[in-house]
């Protein structure tokens, strides 16, 4: 009976490491914000274009059917905003702003809308869908006017609701193009709660009942490796 389970141990192992295709590559975009700092407006194409919100990342997949995908990453993710590109004249006239660095890692399922094959000689299109556990630090500079008023870091939690298409190209890369908005559990990316990470010297602004939003657009590009996966046991 124990040469048996070893054996039974050894084929699934060996199954597992030979029956499956997976992905490796990078992400690279710009990182939007919405949250009681300047605009809420988070469709706009050149919020994610400017320079200081740049943001480049590391991914990497588990094709486990034609249809969904394990995937893990981690993204460095910039962004920033200001009173004065607010539409409302309060803002305008308070003049606060602030810049953000985001250390992303995310673990989830990408599901797909239809079968899909990476090793198919011709390319094939397919819409996807991303969500799952998101952590996060960040690291915030905090500007009132011209003064530097305080800066902080806060460790939390998100959760991604991510849209995208990708193409197969020839047998081994694949290319995305992906939008993802992040719900997170802080109200606090850009300074407005202070009391988050235990400052109360700094008084607290804007609503304090909605949590703010950070937003990813971006190309992703992957290789991917290992034997031609059978789906057939899933």
């Amino acid at each position: 009976m124990k040469y048996r389970l070893i054996a039974i141990i050894g084929l699934l192992t060996f199954g597992f490491t030979h029956s499956q295709t997976y992905e490796v590559g990078l992400m690279i975009g710009g990182t939007n914000f919405s949250g009681d700092v300047g605009s809420t407006s988070f469709m706009n194409p050149q919020d994610y274009l400017h320079r200081s919100k740049g943001s480049l990342g590391a991914i990497f997949k588990w094709n486990r059917s034609n249809r969904h995908a394990f995937r893990f990453s981690y993204m460095r993710l910039r962004t920033f905003d200001d009173d004065l590109r607010s539409d409302s004249n309060a803002k305008i006239s308070r003049g606060y702003r602030f810049n953000t660095e985001i250390d992303e890692f995310s673990v989830g399922i990408e599901y797909l809308f239809w079968d899909w094959d990476p090793h198919n000689h011709k390319s094939e299109f397919v819409p996807y869908l991303y969500t799952g556990p998101t952590f996060f630090l960040s690291y915030h500079h905090f500007v009132q006017g011209n003064n530097l008023v305080r800066g902080g870091r806060n460790n939390n939690f998100a959760i991604p609701m991510v849209i995208g298409a990708k193409i197969n190209i020839g047998d081994h890369f694949v290319i995305a193009g992906e939008f993802g908005a992040r719900y997170t559990f802080t109200d606090n990316l850009d300074g407005s709660a202070p009391r988050e990470i235990g400052d109360n010297n700094f008084p607290e602004f804007g609503n304090a009942n909605t949590n703010d939003w950070y937003m990813f657009a971006g190309l992703v590009l992957t290789y991917s490796f290992g034997r031609k996966p059978c789906y057939c046991n899933f």
